[in-house]
């Protein structure tokens, strides 16, 4: 399995998380409850970044040839 079809796995993944998070961040009752999904989020919004910074350097990457 190639890099690029790993990364765009975790694309899916981390997309999916940050949806389930933002879903769950509306319907929080609790104060601390919503502080907390809100903080998960930010961390998972930084890893998709990550993820993507990643995916751009390996598109834009000269062949080993």
């Amino acid at each position: 399995v190639s890099s690029f079809t790993n990364i765009k796995e975790m694309n899916m993944s981390i997309d999916q998380h940050i949806e389930e998070l933002r879903a769950e961040a509306r319907n929080a009752i609790c104060r601390d409850e919503r502080r907390w999904i809100e903080e998960e989020l930010a961390r998972a919004l930084a890893e998709r970044e990550a993820i993507w910074a990643e995916q751009e350097a390996l598109m834009s990457a000269e062949p080993p040839f």
